[in-house]
Order: structure tokens, then sequence, then C-alpha cells
């Protein structure tokens, strides 16, 4: 039983505005996003929505810290396990998959929280997706192909040509979001820019309130990202990624496997690195990680902070939610 009512769909500080109510709880990994959701689904009954590019995907599920069985009884999260990991899953899925699934809660009269760390979908989905060509397989690998023969420096000069704004933004490391903003471009004719700025944006159905989760002192959120990758190789994450990797249908430039941990344990399994390197690379990828994360964070408008090593770091989180929600 909750020991709160669900909040009121009107809040104290804008009487005109009749929205339903939404939480977005956003932090870096690591950070006990986790718990803090499990409670207040408890306390005020509000249903989960998971926020997280790597949870989508089955059988990823010591290398994203993946809610556990007993917790996901408590507290069902969803958008959790609802693609194969050979299949790509973008930011205009999630925010279709998850303005549907925030009507359905809403219908229900119940109040939807979003819990996760992949900023990238949390602001497309309160933002809106820009209407652009979906995903042409072809077009992609002959831009990889081109990349890896070439070099992906190329790549990103034959952006900078065409889409000066789109390239400063893309780091020419991030292949992924390199091939897919020339895919747009190759395909429509259009910059991936100039689609966002044609973008008609309109007004967010729901009354959001974002809430920050991180350790105030960056050494203690670096201690915690040691501790439980530490725990993830001595929960298996090599024995996962060994499993995935001979299926023999999924690589290592796929989305998936590029993930934090899964990417280090693909190469460790094919040699590259030992057990020592593989724990340092990995714990090295999630502070960067973890950093990119927090940038997003500091540019995000109206987040309520919040110190998620604070004895009453439960009791600060549910303050916000009454005192914006009654």
């Amino acid at each position: 039983m909750n020991d709160e009512p669900l909040v009121s769909p009107v809040p104290n500080d804008s009487r005109h505005d009749e929205r339903p109510l939404a939480i977005l709880l956003l932090g870096p990994t690591a950070s006990g996003k986790t718990d803090n959701a499990i409670a207040l689904h408890q306390r005020f009954g509000a249903e989960l929505i998971s926020v997280d590019s790597a949870m989508v995907y089955r059988g990823m599920d010591i290398g994203t810290a993946k809610p556990s069985v007993a917790e996901l009884a408590r507290a069902p999260h969803r958008l959790i396990d609802i693609r194969d990991p050979a299949e790509v899953y973008t930011a205009a899925d999630f925010c279709h998959d998850a303005l549907r699934e925030m009507e359905a809660i809403t219908a229900c009269g119940k109040m939807p929280l979003l819990v996760g760390g992949t900023m990238m979908y949390a602001k497309r989905l309160v933002e809106g997706v820009a209407s652009m060509p979906g995903a042409d397989p072809a077009t992609r690998d002959q831009l990889r192909q081109r990349g890896e023969q070439e070099g992906f420096e190329a790549l990103h000069a034959e952006l900078a040509k065409v889409d000066p704004q789109a390239a400063e933004a893309i780091h020419p490391r991030n292949r992924q979001r390199l091939i897919r903003a020339l895919e747009v471009y190759r395909l429509s004719g259009v910059t991936l820019s100039e689609h966002w700025r044609r973008q008609q944006r309109e007004n967010f159905p729901w009354r959001l309130l974002s809430i920050a989760l991180a350790p105030a002192e960056r050494h203690v959120l670096h201690a915690r990202i040691a501790q439980r990758f530490d725990a993830m190789l001595a929960g298996g994450l090599v024995a996962e990624v060994a499993t995935l990797k001979q299926r023999g249908d999924l690589h290592a430039d796929l989305p998936s496997m590029k993930s934090v941990g899964y990417r280090q344990a693909w190469e460790y399994l094919e040699g590259a690195c030992d057990h020592a390197a593989l724990r340092e690379r990995g714990i090295a990828a999630t502070r960067q990680l973890a950093k990119r994360q927090l940038t997003w964070l500091r540019r995000w408008s109206d987040l309520h902070w919040v110190d998620s090593c604070a004895p009453d770091v439960g009791e600060q989180i549910a303050k916000i939610v009454r005192e914006h929600g009654s």
C-alpha cells in the first residue's frame, strides 16, 4: 500500500496549468536512481519507465545494472527488455514508446516516473523528435566501410562541409552519431541541423518535475563507479558478454555492444587486453560516461538537485514531489 496519496495534477505555482504531473529522475551512472525510483513508486504509486539505452536489450543484465527480479516485482519498469541486442533502438523509438506508456499510465490515474541516465532520450522526449528519414542499412554499411578504410576523420571532414553545426557537436570518434548525420543528409538531401530547425515543437503534454540525483562530491561518485564495476565483473559480466558473442549475429559496432562495459568486455574476449586492463578500461569508460551525463544535467533547465549520499535523500525527493504536486 502506498504511504502517500497520488499528487494532485494541478501545481501550486501555476494555477492555469492543468497538465498531469510526470517526474523525470535523472542522474549519472551509479548514483542510486533505481533505489529511489522504487521508493517513489511505493510512496506515491508512481509507475516507472526506464530511460536507459542499454536496458532496452534482452540478455544484457549484469553490465547494465538492470533492476533485479525482486526489484522488478516490487516496482515494474516499463521499456526494459524490449529489444534484441542485434536491433538498433533510437531516440525516436524511445520517444514513441515512452509517450505511449505515459499516456497509458495517466489514463489509469497514475503518475509517470521516468528514471535513467540516457540524457539524449530525455531531451528528445521533452523537446520532440524531428521528422527525418529512418535508418537505411545499406547507406550505414557503406559509410561504416568507408570510415574503416579511410578513417572516420574523413567522414567528419565531409560532414563539416555539408553541416558545420552538426560537425561541431559530433566528435570524430562518435561513429554512430557521425554516420547517422551523413545518412540523414544522403537520404533526404537535408542536413541534420536543418531537420531540427524545421521541427515543430508542441507543448509537452505533461507538467514535468525534473530531479537530478548525484553525489555532491565527485570522488564519491568515482568510488561508487569502481565498486559497481568490480561487482559486475564478480557477478559474471565477461560470461554474459561471451554468451552474447557466441550467438554469431552480434558485432562490436552495434549500439548494444558499444554500451559501457560491454565494449571493454568484448575487447577482452577478442584478446585486446588482459583482465586488469579490462577493469581499468571499464572504470575509465564509466567515469567518462558519468562526466558526460553531469554535463548534460548542468544544462538542464528547472532541475532540482539532490545529493544521493544524503542520509535523508528519500525524504528530500518526496518533499520536492509534494511541493510541486500539491
